[in-house]
């Protein structure tokens, strides 16, 4: 596949790599980390792949040069963004503005997969039956009618087992499928080894994702270590609030009393029509939330080397 053909060569490329006997590709740049599948013919497939690299290049910069103001919080009825997924971002915590403290930061992985997804659609001209965009457990799902996906959910990324499935089918509405979570990528506030939201975009879920999984609390509990976010990372857009590096194992009255918390927060986020779903995972034990496909499993370990939060096993009718 020829990627990126017209790209000035000052620019910064993307790296590329194939998976799965080509069925997949690899994009990476800095910490953007994607995993993308396109079903569709084959030539249709490549087509779309090569739109996925270019929109990638580049697309970290664009962020880079508004970082300032994604690490700031964003306060109701702000637009002050000007970039394309930076204002995907903004939007996305916007409805969540006047709860607390929000950044444009708690969408970014969601922001990026979709504005990929939306590339590679695109790049194929309508002819893909389904398509994903993973950004490191952050999902944006591509689906025409009569398909489905099937998820996998994850219950922590150092302990990669399955604790559910649920099944999504494009007349659902769902295009987003992220995770949020103590043990993640980014900070959390919250306790949950993982709370996984499905949603109308991976932005709005992954907003909604990070709000939720913050919920999921003992508040001022001794024994969960915490410490300010910029101490462990100077550049934190949490700045210097308590962020959770360690929960000892938990009474399952404790875990109760945390999961509800997190519970009432996505059942309100159900109500107001923010998101579809969502299921909360901490310590072997789980609440889900307007999620009737959702399947309890026994757990399932998953192969060495997966990392991302929320794993996509299998598809159904349409498959190009």
């Amino acid at each position: 596949m020829t990627a990126a053909g017209s790209v000035s060569a000052h620019i910064r490329l993307p790296q590329f790599r194939w998976l799965d006997g080509r069925r997949r590709i690899h994009l990476s740049d800095g910490p953007i980390d994607l995993i993308i599948e396109a079903y569709g013919p084959p030539d249709v497939v490549e087509r779309a792949y090569a739109a996925a690299y270019d929109r990638l290049t580049g697309l970290l910069d664009e962020l880079c040069a508004e970082l300032p103001q994604l690490r700031r919080q964003v306060f109701p009825g702000q637009k002050v963004l000007r970039g394309s997924v930076a204002s995907r971002m903004e939007a996305s915590v916007l409805p969540y503005a006047s709860d607390g403290f929000i950044t444009p930061m708690a969408a970014v992985a969601g922001s990026v997969a979709d504005t990929v997804l939306a590339a590679l659609v695109a790049g194929a001209g309508g002819e893909l039956s389904r398509a994903f965009v993973n950004n490191g457990g952050d999902i944006a799902l591509h689906l025409t009618p009569g398909t489905r996906f099937v998820a996998g959910l994850v219950t922590r990324p150092d302990q990669p087992s399955l604790f559910a499935r649920t099944e999504i089918p494009a007349e659902s509405g769902i295009r987003g499928i992220t995770t949020s979570g103590a043990p993640g990528r980014s900070f959390s506030l919250g306790i949950a080894d993982a709370v996984t939201v499905l949603g109308a975009t991976a932005a709005e879920a992954d907003a909604a994702a990070t709000v939720i999984a913050n919920a999921v609390d003992l508040p001022g509990d001794p024994r969960i270590l915490r410490r300010p976010a910029n101490a462990l990372q100077p550049d934190s857009d949490l700045e210097e609030r308590l962020v959770t590096c360690h929960v000892p194992s938990l009474a399952e009255q404790d875990k109760a009393i945390a999961l509800e918390r997190g519970r009432v927060v996505a059942n309100r986020l159900v109500s107001d029509g923010r998101i579809s779903g969502a299921a909360l995972y901490l310590q072997g034990a789980t609440r889900f939330v307007s999620l009737p496909l959702a399947l309890a499993l026994s757990s399932t370990v998953i192969e060495e080397g997966t990392t991302s939060n929320t794993l996509l096993i299998t598809g159904g009718a349409g498959d190009g």
